[in-house]
């Protein structure tokens, strides 16, 4: 893998370079944009509005807009110069248990791989996290701005999740419902959740591209798609409760899961 980043993890006295690589990679089913009118194919330009005219790649460039309007531009050899401490520079601010984060918070995750010479101190931070169940509460700059960011371990090695700042997570506002529940609702809702326990998450895949070919297929065809069933409120809690312990009991609480196409 290519490295997208390189720096040192710096917490007390220790200094560890490390190296951030992608950890994961989303496959999307991209559709493109068409003229409604004539199916063509609907392509974006770069145009200077000052000049009324299409500019090529090559001059487009990146500006900083003040409070009074002016736009100050900044280029990549500006940008490498902010005076920005974490810019290379993982700055672990102390550490917290694992389950102190609330996953809300996760952004991107990072392999954090060992740099040159580092193979010792990063081992001791792996194993030394993975027995203390700690997680480093860091922050570091990446892509274009300053994120906060946890180091953890991850099967013998360092993972860097970013974290949301707290005031970029939204306030849910009263959309809590208020209504009661009864213990012996609980209680059947329990038992259904220690029947489904337990699934493997391999085996789950996205049926999104499948979907998308039936229906392409339809349209093609000019034939009829069938509508997927909508699950019905239950209208009776608590017998929807025990006849889905019933099912769960039988092996069938949940759809077996469809490999994929």
């Amino acid at each position: 893998m290519e490295a997208t980043w390189s720096g040192t993890i710096q917490f007390g006295l220790v200094a560890l370079p490390i190296r951030l690589y992608a950890a994961t990679e989303e496959h999307p089913v991209r559709l493109h944009e068409i003229h409604v009118a004539d199916g063509s194919r609907v392509e974006h330009r770069r145009f200077c509005k000052a000049e009324s005219r299409e500019i090529p790649y090559e001059e487009v460039g990146r500006g900083f807009e003040l409070g009074d309007g002016r736009t100050v531009p900044l280029t990549d050899e500006d940008l490498a110069r902010l005076p920005l401490p974490t810019k290379r520079t993982v700055d672990v601010l102390g550490f917290v248990p694992f389950e102190d984060i609330d996953p809300i918070s996760y952004g991107r995750p990072y392999y954090a791989g060992p740099g040159p010479g580092a193979d010792r101190p990063y081992a001791l931070m792996v194993e030394a996290l993975a027995r203390t169940g700690y997680v480093a509460v860091s922050k570091v700059a990446l892509r274009s701005r300053e994120r906060l960011a946890l180091l953890r371990p991850r099967h013998g090695m360092l993972i860097l999740q970013t974290l949301l700042w707290q005031d970029e997570l939204r306030d849910p506002g009263d959309l809590a419902p208020s209504t009661p529940i009864t213990e012996r609702e609980l209680e059947l809702a329990e038992v259904l959740i220690r029947e489904l326990t337990g699934i493997d998450v391999g085996e789950v895949h996205d049926e999104y591209a499948h979907a998308l070919e039936q229906l392409v297929e339809t349209k093609i065809t000019g034939g009829e798609l069938a509508e997927p069933e909508e699950p019905a409120p239950a209208l009776d809690l608590m017998a929807a409760l025990e006849e889905s312990i019933r099912a769960a009991g039988q092996g069938h609480g949940r759809p077996p899961a469809r490999s994929r196409p």
